[in-house]
């Protein structure tokens, strides 16, 4: 069936037909994105989180030295919710291999399989392969709409699947994401086993969007969760915590002039 999206206003946006008033309202999938064990474990018992995403990158900050041993213990913990580990290699066929034994360690697991390796050649003939064998998987690091329509053409028919668009960096270029999150939401609406994610949030500002264009999936680091409650704050009181916040931390410290 059709999966029907929220509608385009006159900007060439989407319009959910109303706005967040506290994150409670959230419709968007909350994915906690990170590898800090502790903390994937904290997420992982708050109802509010559906899922989880980490890489490499992340991994190595983390302090990570053993790949398999931190998925398979967390994994002992996050047995329910959907949680996306990534390929490393940059060799396809390796790639196909990696990608193979991660999807065997859970049922929960998306693999996560960049768009293309560091030479800019195509996933989607692996991808196309994965998904059609049953491997779920995340295809990852997109930034355009058209790897988001080559993505979903090997995608079509298979398991399934996310596909990462990096609403984040395409900020950080200084391009509005949104028209892009829109379109590829278009691309996916006749694929409803395909979500998008939209990846790299900066602000909790990406969450109310990506709640208000009708994204499937965000992907969330802790820090920026623990600013949730501030969803629908009334402006007033905040500018008066603001000031607070100021005069405390001066009171604190004993300044004087």
């Amino acid at each position: 069936s059709r999966r029907t999206s929220p509608a385009r206003d006159g900007h060439g946006t989407r319009d959910c037909g109303h706005k967040v008033k506290m994150f409670a309202d959230l419709k968007v999938k909350l994915f906690a994105d990170g590898a800090d064990l502790a903390g994937m474990k904290e997420m992982y018992a708050n109802p509010i989180i559906k899922g989880f995403t980490t890489n490499p990158t992340l991994m190595r900050q983390a302090g990570v030295d053993d790949y398999e041993a931190f998925a398979h213990e967390v994994l002992a913990s996050v047995t329910d919710k959907p949680i996306s580990f990534e390929v490393f290699s940059d060799d396809f066929t390796d790639m196909a291999r990696q990608a193979r034994k991660i999807a065997s360690w859970a049922d929960n697991v998306y693999v996560k399989i960049p768009v293309t390796n560091t030479l800019g050649e195509s996933s989607n003939p692996l991808v196309k392969d994965l998904s059609h064998d049953g491997v779920k998987v995340n295809v990852t690091a997109m930034f355009t709409v058209d790897q988001v329509h080559d993505t979903m053409a090997a995608l079509e028919g298979g398991a399934p699947a996310n596909v990462s668009v990096f609403a984040g960096r395409i900020a950080d270029a200084g391009i509005d994401p949104i028209p892009t999150m829109c379109a590829a939401l278009d691309v996916l609406a006749d694929h409803p086993q395909v979500e998008l994610i939209w990846a790299s949030p900066r602000e909790i500002l990406n969450i109310v969007q990506a709640h208000e264009i009708g994204c499937h999936i965000i992907t969330v680091t802790h820090d920026l969760l623990k600013k949730l409650p501030n969803i629908g704050k009334d402006l007033d009181e905040f500018s008066l915590d603001t000031v607070k916040m100021f005069a405390n931390d001066a009171a604190t410290v004993g300044y004087t002039l």
